[in-house]
Protein backbone atom coordinates (compact mmCIF):
# COMPACT_ATOMS: atom_id res chain seq x y z
CA UNK A 1 0.00 0.00 0.00
CA UNK A 2 5.79 -4.52 -0.74
CA UNK A 3 5.53 -3.13 -4.35
CA UNK A 4 7.93 -1.52 -6.87
CA UNK A 5 9.88 -3.15 -9.82
CA UNK A 6 6.69 -3.15 -11.63
CA UNK A 7 6.59 -7.15 -11.98
CA UNK A 8 4.70 -8.87 -15.11
CA UNK A 9 1.19 -9.24 -14.92
CA UNK A 10 1.00 -13.13 -14.37
CA UNK A 11 3.60 -13.43 -11.49
CA UNK A 12 2.51 -10.52 -9.52
CA UNK A 13 -1.22 -10.37 -10.09
CA UNK A 14 -1.03 -13.78 -9.13
CA UNK A 15 1.30 -13.28 -6.36
CA UNK A 16 -0.53 -10.86 -4.45
CA UNK A 17 -4.05 -12.60 -5.51
CA UNK A 18 -2.42 -15.40 -2.91
CA UNK A 19 -1.82 -13.09 -0.06
CA UNK A 20 -4.72 -11.03 -0.37
CA UNK A 21 -6.95 -14.52 0.22
CA UNK A 22 -6.05 -14.47 4.32
CA UNK A 23 -8.74 -12.14 4.75
CA UNK A 24 -9.23 -8.28 5.21
CA UNK A 25 -11.33 -4.72 5.01
CA UNK A 26 -10.74 -0.82 4.21
CA UNK A 27 -11.75 2.70 5.53
CA UNK A 28 -15.33 3.84 4.24
CA UNK A 29 -14.71 6.99 1.89
CA UNK A 30 -16.61 9.06 -0.05
CA UNK A 31 -17.91 6.76 -3.83
CA UNK A 32 -17.90 7.92 -6.88
CA UNK A 33 -21.09 6.70 -9.04
CA UNK A 34 -19.72 5.76 -12.47
CA UNK A 35 -21.67 4.04 -15.36
CA UNK A 36 -19.74 0.80 -15.16
CA UNK A 37 -20.35 0.48 -11.87
CA UNK A 38 -23.23 -1.62 -10.64
CA UNK A 39 -24.48 -1.22 -6.86
CA UNK A 40 -25.19 -4.88 -4.78
CA UNK A 41 -26.86 -4.78 -1.90
CA UNK A 42 -25.47 -7.59 0.54
CA UNK A 43 -24.09 -8.98 3.83
CA UNK A 44 -20.64 -10.07 3.90
CA UNK A 45 -19.26 -11.80 7.16
CA UNK A 46 -15.77 -11.47 7.75
CA UNK A 47 -14.51 -14.53 6.66
CA UNK A 48 -15.86 -13.75 2.63
CA UNK A 49 -12.50 -13.10 0.85
CA UNK A 50 -13.60 -9.72 -0.16
CA UNK A 51 -12.76 -8.49 3.10
CA UNK A 52 -8.96 -9.02 1.74
CA UNK A 53 -9.75 -6.40 -0.74
CA UNK A 54 -8.73 -2.51 -0.52
CA UNK A 55 -11.52 -1.28 -2.21
CA UNK A 56 -14.44 -0.89 -2.38
CA UNK A 57 -15.63 -1.69 0.99
CA UNK A 58 -16.79 -5.28 1.66
CA UNK A 59 -19.49 -3.07 4.00
CA UNK A 60 -20.41 -0.90 1.70
CA UNK A 61 -23.18 -2.06 -1.40
CA UNK A 62 -20.57 -0.32 -3.89
CA UNK A 63 -19.71 -3.04 -6.64
CA UNK A 64 -17.87 -2.72 -9.90
CA UNK A 65 -18.85 -4.91 -12.96
CA UNK A 66 -15.26 -3.91 -15.19
CA UNK A 67 -11.81 -4.07 -13.81
CA UNK A 68 -11.40 -0.28 -15.06
CA UNK A 69 -14.10 0.82 -12.88
CA UNK A 70 -12.71 -0.40 -10.00
CA UNK A 71 -9.81 1.07 -10.53
CA UNK A 72 -10.95 4.35 -11.77
CA UNK A 73 -13.15 4.47 -8.49
CA UNK A 74 -9.78 3.45 -6.19
CA UNK A 75 -7.51 6.06 -7.41
CA UNK A 76 -10.26 9.35 -7.29
CA UNK A 77 -11.55 8.28 -3.95
CA UNK A 78 -9.07 6.76 -1.91
CA UNK A 79 -5.54 7.93 -3.51
CA UNK A 80 -7.64 11.53 -4.25
CA UNK A 81 -6.16 11.75 -7.87
CA UNK A 82 -8.46 13.91 -9.41
CA UNK A 83 -8.65 13.06 -13.16
CA UNK A 84 -6.59 9.65 -13.88
CA UNK A 85 -6.10 8.18 -17.14
CA UNK A 86 -6.11 4.29 -17.38
CA UNK A 87 -4.13 2.24 -19.66
CA UNK A 88 -6.00 -0.80 -21.10
CA UNK A 89 -6.53 -3.74 -18.83
CA UNK A 90 -4.22 -6.45 -18.32
CA UNK A 91 -4.99 -9.75 -17.56
CA UNK A 92 -3.28 -12.02 -15.69
CA UNK A 93 -5.08 -15.01 -14.81
CA UNK A 94 -9.35 -16.10 -15.31
CA UNK A 95 -10.47 -13.68 -12.35
CA UNK A 96 -7.28 -11.26 -11.82
CA UNK A 97 -5.18 -8.36 -13.82
CA UNK A 98 -3.67 -4.74 -13.27
CA UNK A 99 -4.36 -1.62 -14.64
CA UNK A 100 -2.17 1.17 -15.13
CA UNK A 101 -2.83 4.62 -14.57
CA UNK A 102 -1.36 7.90 -14.52
CA UNK A 103 -2.52 10.72 -12.60
CA UNK A 104 -1.29 13.51 -15.15
CA UNK A 105 0.05 13.48 -18.67
CA UNK A 106 3.58 11.82 -18.81
CA UNK A 107 3.34 11.69 -15.11
CA UNK A 108 4.33 7.89 -13.53
CA UNK A 109 2.40 4.97 -13.52
CA UNK A 110 0.37 3.29 -10.92
CA UNK A 111 -0.69 -0.24 -11.25
CA UNK A 112 -3.74 -1.10 -9.57
CA UNK A 113 -4.19 -4.86 -8.84
CA UNK A 114 -8.25 -6.03 -9.45
CA UNK A 115 -9.66 -9.39 -8.80
CA UNK A 116 -13.12 -10.74 -8.82
CA UNK A 117 -12.99 -11.92 -5.40
CA UNK A 118 -16.58 -13.11 -4.96
CA UNK A 119 -19.47 -15.12 -7.12
CA UNK A 120 -21.11 -12.30 -8.31
CA UNK A 121 -18.39 -11.46 -10.71
CA UNK A 122 -17.56 -8.05 -9.87
CA UNK A 123 -14.05 -6.60 -9.39
CA UNK A 124 -12.28 -5.47 -5.99
CA UNK A 125 -8.92 -4.01 -6.06
CA UNK A 126 -6.03 -5.72 -4.01
CA UNK A 127 -3.37 -2.46 -4.13
CA UNK A 128 -1.20 -0.52 -6.09
CA UNK A 129 2.42 0.07 -6.96
CA UNK A 130 4.63 2.36 -8.38
CA UNK A 131 8.29 2.17 -9.81
CA UNK A 132 8.95 4.98 -7.53
CA UNK A 133 8.37 3.47 -4.02
CA UNK A 134 9.26 -0.14 -2.93
CA UNK A 135 7.87 -0.87 0.21
CA UNK A 136 9.55 -3.53 2.45
CA UNK A 137 8.27 -3.04 5.78
CA UNK A 138 4.76 -4.08 5.73
CA UNK A 139 4.04 -6.33 3.92
CA UNK A 140 0.75 -7.11 2.74
CA UNK A 141 -1.75 -8.64 5.09
CA UNK A 142 0.67 -8.27 7.49
CA UNK A 143 -0.16 -7.60 11.06
CA UNK A 144 0.86 -4.73 12.41
CA UNK A 145 0.99 -2.44 15.97
CA UNK A 146 2.15 0.77 17.06
CA UNK A 147 4.80 1.93 16.40
CA UNK A 148 4.81 0.64 12.77
CA UNK A 149 7.95 1.24 11.08
CA UNK A 150 7.53 1.76 7.50
CA UNK A 151 10.81 1.29 5.50
CA UNK A 152 11.57 0.39 1.72
CA UNK A 153 13.06 2.94 -1.37
CA UNK A 154 12.08 5.41 -2.91
CA UNK A 155 12.67 8.76 -5.46
CA UNK A 156 10.42 11.95 -5.02
CA UNK A 157 11.06 15.54 -6.04
CA UNK A 158 13.17 16.54 -3.36
CA UNK A 159 13.09 13.24 -1.67
CA UNK A 160 9.99 13.93 0.11
CA UNK A 161 7.87 10.56 0.72
CA UNK A 162 3.73 10.93 1.79
CA UNK A 163 2.55 8.13 4.11
CA UNK A 164 -0.68 7.54 5.63
CA UNK A 165 -2.16 4.55 7.49
CA UNK A 166 -6.12 3.93 8.27
CA UNK A 167 -8.59 1.56 9.64
CA UNK A 168 -11.50 0.73 7.68
CA UNK A 169 -14.39 2.84 7.65
CA UNK A 170 -12.63 5.82 9.18
CA UNK A 171 -11.78 8.59 6.92
CA UNK A 172 -9.26 10.22 9.15
CA UNK A 173 -5.97 8.02 9.40
CA UNK A 174 -3.97 6.93 12.48
CA UNK A 175 -0.86 8.55 11.39
CA UNK A 176 0.28 10.44 8.50
CA UNK A 177 3.68 12.57 7.83
CA UNK A 178 6.70 12.39 5.51
CA UNK A 179 9.94 10.93 5.49
CA UNK A 180 13.10 11.45 2.86
CA UNK A 181 14.40 8.84 0.28
CA UNK A 182 16.32 9.31 -2.93
CA UNK A 183 15.27 12.36 -5.37
CA UNK A 184 16.62 12.80 -9.14
CA UNK A 185 15.17 9.49 -10.03
CA UNK A 186 17.89 7.55 -7.71
CA UNK A 187 16.30 5.20 -5.46
CA UNK A 188 17.21 5.86 -1.67
CA UNK A 189 15.95 4.06 1.21
CA UNK A 190 13.33 5.56 3.42
CA UNK A 191 11.82 4.93 7.18
CA UNK A 192 9.20 6.63 9.33
CA UNK A 193 8.08 5.47 12.76
CA UNK A 194 4.22 5.13 12.66
CA UNK A 195 2.66 5.96 16.34
CA UNK A 196 -0.73 5.65 16.86
CA UNK A 197 -3.94 4.93 19.09
CA UNK A 198 -5.48 1.51 19.20
CA UNK A 199 -8.03 0.85 16.64
CA UNK A 200 -11.62 -0.08 16.56
CA UNK A 201 -11.29 -2.28 13.49
CA UNK A 202 -9.23 -5.05 12.31
CA UNK A 203 -8.45 -4.20 8.68
CA UNK A 204 -6.95 -1.31 7.49
CA UNK A 205 -4.48 0.68 4.48
CA UNK A 206 -1.23 1.46 4.31
CA UNK A 207 -0.80 3.86 1.71
CA UNK A 208 2.99 5.58 0.39
CA UNK A 209 2.78 8.37 -2.05
CA UNK A 210 4.54 11.15 -3.93
CA UNK A 211 2.65 14.77 -4.54
CA UNK A 212 3.18 16.95 -7.63
CA UNK A 213 5.30 20.15 -6.89
CA UNK A 214 3.14 22.03 -8.98
CA UNK A 215 0.20 21.52 -7.27
CA UNK A 216 0.26 18.99 -4.51
CA UNK A 217 -2.22 16.35 -6.45
CA UNK A 218 -0.83 12.82 -5.53
CA UNK A 219 1.08 11.52 -8.41
CA UNK A 220 1.68 7.85 -8.06
CA UNK A 221 1.42 5.43 -4.88
CA UNK A 222 1.82 2.06 -3.18
CA UNK A 223 -1.12 0.96 -1.55
CA UNK A 224 -1.45 -2.42 0.42
CA UNK A 225 -3.52 -3.83 2.99
CA UNK A 226 -2.89 -4.47 6.57
CA UNK A 227 -4.57 -6.14 10.03
CA UNK A 228 -4.27 -4.78 13.61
Amino acid sequence: MGFRRLPTVVVLVVAVAVAFSMGYELRGQRTISTTTSTPVETTLSPTDPSWTAVWPPASSSLRFTTPTAAALDFATSVLGMTSPSPSAFQQGDARSGEVPLIAVTHGPVTTVFVRQLTSDGTWWVLGSACATISIANPRALERVASPLTVKGESTAFEGVVNYSLFQDDTEAPLASGTTMGGSNGVMGAFSAALHFAAPSHRFGTLMVYTRSAKDGSVLDASVLRVEY
